[in-house]
């Protein structure tokens, strides 16, 4: 082999072992005669590299079923021709949809698993998708030394390209920028090269006076990869952009699973005042914790500019936030101020521009009785050594009392789901490491079957008597600050080492904490450190078919109203990377709690081997169990059967239609009809 070939192979290991092809056999045809049956599951050969895991991972996350293959597992099947295909009343069976590869032949040269895996994908039209090569003209692409480029992709503007627009990206923008989240750290690395015949580039990027591909489609021989050519891991913007268009191109646009960009934020304590942080004292004074606090509380609260501001900022940004109010709180406060309040009157004159939630009266902490003479504060026991709990009926008076108010008041309020504040009742390690046993009855007594809950705690959904849980995650853009120098400030409290003057907790807990190398400044670290950096944690969380709700607090309207710059670089920067085709999902807590509740029925399903469906020509079959829908994804045009005609199916996204589905009365599976 030349020089050049072997200074590619050397770039290649760099973030990838090096590669060799195999010959590719003619395809065994199959009898003319027959449709073929098509499963609807691909096939995951592993080699345990983060680009496979990538992938894997995102058909775990939007239901597509897939069959793992370790390939350094001793005991793993062989792929062979009986492993992908056989007969199933007399019709010829593809197992598989779609093969995913750690490269174009992961097996070695002249395998015979390899050319198992190339007979089969010839006969019956599969795709392959090759996860992670380098560029060489075995992928249909020259060697970088022939103006193309190998190294690290940090930073690099890569672009969707025509063929990827009309093709399986066109739900972007067109730009996929690669991420650049520290100057120290390269994060990506991959080759930039030119095509060859037979390959379609979809991303390409700049190199020299020209563009190379990152992604593209070889077809050779009768068959289709997709080429990746450069290496990521599930969380990456980059690949979180791809992912959709991944899956797409494998399935040709029919699969199980469907995926959808969500994001919703609450505003809890709305109505009430929250307390201040005291940069003095490095802590909340009104806390229990706070020593030295006694007579330096103060707090904060929105005012009817704040209001007047949000209302205004939801309309330039089109996107709604829901508001979890505490009424009996703001009564308090009410009464406290001269009885008049400027804020209440101004949400209830825009009541309409917002969504509703019930966040209990007061505010009380609805778990066990705190004991909050010592810190950590502890459960109160009595005499016997039995927990004392608030009771199902002070409880259900907190919910009760809050939502006769909001009718009073005129507010569109769903009565069946509830925050309580702090998250009480629910269980909260390591004082509390139960619900409050009167909690479920008093969530049923009034109609609650959806409970927010603490993702950060508690990240699975699970039930609370009849009630669901609807995780949510808490956005870093602190409860007790109203500016951005308080906000600074305590980020440097929690985030720096003692040496710096913090509290340690990012030394003591390095798994989970890392520490700053140096503080912020107060004056800038909030808009230059804090927001770029919690932005990017949501928007991961957004480009991840991710539906929990993320929750911040009343004070970050107020005063310096520091949630804004992070929802505007959230809602930017995802609207200049989306096309309108796919925009941001915000739905109600209930809507969340029904989506995370199918997908546990599903994944349960698809675990059990419950699920069958299947594609012969352009029907498409699906059963499940009883009671389980099923997400289904399919090209526009797509119809259901109905017991009497048909229906267009699902609803539009992205390019395509999809829908969680069930058989439709007197039917015992799901029929589809592509156009």
């Amino acid at each position: 082999m030349v020089k050049k070939n072997r200074m590619n192979r050397a770039a290649a290991a760099m973030g990838v072992a090096a590669l060799m092809s195999v010959a590719v056999p003619a395809a065994t045809a199959h009898a003319a005669a027959v449709t073929p049956r098509i499963d609807l599951k691909v096939l995951v050969v592993d080699d345990g590299g983060t680009s496979v895991g990538a992938i894997t991972e995102e058909l775990r996350s939007t239901g597509v079923p897939y069959t793992r293959v370790d390939l350094g597992s001793a005991s793993r099947p062989k792929i062979d021709a009986a492993f992908l295909s056989d007969t199933v009343s007399g019709r010829p069976r593809a197992k598989y949809q779609g093969v995913v590869l750690p490269n174009e032949n992961p097996f070695g040269a002249g395998s015979a698993e390899m050319a198992a895996l190339t007979a089969y994908e010839t006969a019956y039209g599969i795709r392959q998708v090759d996860a992670y090569t380098w560029a060489h003209p075995e992928v249909g692409l020259e060697y970088t030394d022939n103006g193309g480029y190998t190294g690290t992709l940090d930073g690099t503007r890569a672009a969707v390209t025509d063929a990827g627009r009309t093709g399986p990206f066109g739900y972007l923008g067109g730009q996929v920028p690669f991420e650049d989240n520290s100057p120290l750290i390269p994060e990506s690395y991959g080759f930039i090269a030119k095509p060859m015949a037979g390959y379609t580039s979809y991303v390409d990027a700049p190199v020299g006076s020209g563009r190379g591909s990152l992604v593209g489609e070889y077809a050779h021989d009768g068959r289709s990869e997709l080429v990746v050519t450069f290496g990521y891991n599930q969380y990456q913007q980059q690949f979180r952009l791809l992912a959709r268009g991944i899956v797409e191109w494998l399935t040709q646009g029919v699969h199980l699973g469907q995926e959808r960009n969500y994001f919703a934020v609450h505003v809890d304590d709305v109505f009430a005042p929250d307390a201040r942080w005291d940069k003095s004292l490095d802590c909340t004074p009104g806390d229990y914790a706070c020593a030295g606090g006694e007579g330096k509380e103060s707090t904060i609260r929105m005012t009817a500019a704040d209001a007047q501001y949000l209302a205004q900022w939801q309309t330039s940004k089109d996107f709604k936030l829901d508001l979890l109010f505490n009424a009996g709180a703001g009564e308090e406060w009410k009464s406290e101020n001269g009885g008049t309040d400027a804020l209440t009157a101004q949400l209830l004159a825009d009541k309409a521009k917002y969504r509703w939630m019930n966040h209990t009266y007061t505010h009380l902490f609805l778990g066990c009785t705190q004991d909050v003479s010592v810190n950590p504060w502890t459960c109160t026991k009595d005499t016997q050594g039995q927990t004392l709990w608030m009771s199902r009926a002070d409880i259900s008076a907190q919910i009760r009392d809050n939502y006769n108010w909001a009718v009073s008041k005129g507010l569109t309020t769903d009565r069946t789901e509830l925050v309580t504040g702090e998250h009480s009742g629910l269980k909260t390690l390591p004082q509390q490491p139960q619900d409050n046993p009167n909690l479920a009855g008093a969530l049923a007594d009034n109609g609650v079957k959806w409970a927010g809950s603490d993702n950060s705690r508690e990240p699975d959904q699970r039930a609370v008597g009849a009630a669901l849980t609807v995780p949510r995650y808490p956005m870093n853009v602190y409860y007790n600050t109203g500016t951005n120098a308080e906000m600074a400030d305590e980020y440097n409290w929690i985030y720096t080492s003692r040496a710096d003057g913090g509290s340690g907790i990012c030394e003591d807990n390095p798994a989970t904490s890392t520490c700053l190398p140096a503080p912020l400044d107060v004056n800038t670290g909030f808009l230059d450190y804090v927001v770029p950096a919690e932005a990017r944690t949501a928007l991961r969380h957004v480009l991840a078919n991710d539906p929990k709700p993320h929750y911040v607090h009343q004070t970050n309207l107020a005063e310096d109203r520091t949630l804004y710059p992070v929802l505007n670089q959230v809602l930017d920067t995802y609207r200049s990377l989306y096309a309108p085709s796919a925009p941001i999902v915000n739905q109600s807590m209930k809507a969340t709690g029904v989506e995370l509740q199918r997908r546990a029925a599903w994944d349960k399903a698809l675990a059990a081997g419950q699920v069958t469906a299947y594609r012969i020509g352009k029907d498409v079959t699906i059963k499940a169990p009883s009671g389980v829908v099923a997400p289904v994804t399919a090209p526009n045009g797509t119809k259901k059967q109905l017991l009497l005609g048909t229906a267009d199916f699902g609803t539009p996204y992205a390019g395509t239609r999809s829908a969680w589905t069930a058989p439709e009365l007197l039917q015992s599976a799901v029929t589809l009809r592509l156009l």
